[in-house]
């Protein structure tokens, strides 16, 4: 187990962990400097009315909540990331140029010019939407102040994406993910705040299995994140020279959520859509576009509707999101390639069969997980009945993610430079 001590005694990691505490504290400052003409309390209001935003608020780091000048914080990096890698099933040249270093960097690149159109375009239907739904959040309406508002947001969305570039380059975690981390931890102390405020004796047994719960959901998502299915693979001896090599015996590893966090993401930008576009229309001059916003609101707005679709819907995306990530058919190239085989099964075609069996067997646990935790906050508000005391299941998903990951990855550093000394 990685210790505090050995990390303090290696002074580039030491280094590196001071660089990326105080990048932390650098974007934790930007994130309270509002955009001027914002009223907190009208903003405040609507956040903890819109569920959809309550979400994109968690994605740009808590940043949104104080309609900061990094509001819309790493989001429109992250669409133009899932644009780039969803290009890579449908165009072949992009796919070849993801197998490549030199095209993955260009893919990069490629990424963060993406990123300020998408940046300048999400602030537009940001201010729009905000004006049209919360219009006491922005006071001044003028084309110069929404202007500048853009430009602030877009600049914000650039500066924050170099702060997390600048913090996966010193290899203590990935940094975009970091980013998030650090606005889901700022917003616990607000949290419970809230919940202290309206407690009583009479809650206590509520209060305890709330915590019961949120123990056991994050035992869950760390079981989930280390679950994988070991595939066998054995490597040919080979004669090069006058020396044998191979004949190894080793595994292929496959994660039980290859996916991650994505699919919520899909899910949930999908399922709230349509309510967001309905809102538009419910002051329409059209008698039966009102009335088809009004149903649509109506329908979506039943909590057992929602929970349905949205378990199918994060189910959905979770196979469909692997397809993206996972490639049974590179693999299997790959492995004929440098002479290993999976025992029992020929190489080529049919241990690219074989992998896509495996993989959607194991998928189906992954899947039914993320579906379950996605739904937790509505399962755990219906059998609380107090609003505040809601498990945020995509939150712990990511906070338990970054932790293990970015452990791992000091780890790595830590013994590489033992080994050296």
């Amino acid at each position: 187990m990685l210790s505090l001590a050995r990390i303090w005694r290696t002074k580039e990691v030491r280094r590196s962990i001071l660089y990326v505490a105080v990048v932390l504290v650098l974007f934790r400052v930007t994130a309270h400097i509002p955009i001027p003409g914002a009223n907190a309390e009208a903003l405040a209001a609507f956040f903890g009315s819109n569920q959809f935003f309550g979400l994109l608020n968690i994605f740009s780091g808590g940043t949104l909540e104080n309609f900061s000048i990094v509001a819309l914080g790493v989001a429109p990096y992250i669409t133009a990331s899932i644009i780039f890698q969803l290009l890579g099933m449908i165009l072949p040249q992009v796919e070849e140029m993801q197998k490549e270093e030199q095209g993955r960097q260009r893919i990069n690149q490629w990424t963060r010019l993406l990123t300020v159109p998408l940046a300048a375009l999400q602030a537009y239907g940001l201010v729009v939407l905000l004006k049209q739904q919360a219009p006491a959040v922005l006071a001044e309406a003028g084309g110069s102040h929404l202007l500048l508002t853009i430009l602030s947001l877009t600049a914000g969305t650039v500066f924050v994406t170099w702060l997390g570039e600048l913090i996966s380059e010193k290899r203590v975690g990935n940094g975009i993910s970091i980013m998030i981390f650090a606005g889901i931890i700022a917003g616990l102390p607000s949290f419970f705040q809230r919940t202290l405020s309206v407690y009583d004796r009479s809650q206590l047994v509520t209060l305890i299995l709330f915590l019961a719960t949120m123990v056991l959901t994050i035992v869950g998502v760390v079981v989930m994140h280390e679950a994988q299915r070991n595939v066998p693979v054995q490597y040919a001896r080979q004669v090069r020279g006058s020396r044998l090599s191979g004949g190894v015996s080793t595994h292929l590893p496959l994660r039980v959520n290859m996916a991650g966090v994505i699919p919520i993401i899909f899910a949930i930008s999908i399922i709230l859509f349509p309510t967001t576009l309905a809102q538009f229309f419910l002051d329409a001059r059209t008698p039966w576009l009102r009335e088809a916003a009004a149903f649509t609101l109506s329908f979506l707005g039943n909590q057992l509707v929602y929970g349905v679709l949205y378990f199918v819907l994060v189910f959905a995306f979770t196979y469909f999101y692997t397809n993206v990530v996972f490639h049974p058919d590179r693999v299997a190239e790959n492995l004929q390639l440098q002479g290993g085989f999976i025992p029992g099964i020929r190489p080529g075609s049919a241990t690219a069969a074989y992998l896509a069996y495996v993989a959607n067997r194991i998928l189906l646990v992954g899947a039914g997980f993320l579906s379950l935790i996605a739904i937790l906050p509505l399962a755990a508000q219906q059998l609380t009945g107090n609003p505040n005391l809601v498990i945020g299941g995509t939150s712990i998903l990511i906070v338990v993610n970054v932790v293990i990951e970015s452990v791992k990855q000091i780890e790595a550093q830590v013994t590489m430079r033992e080994y050296e000394a």
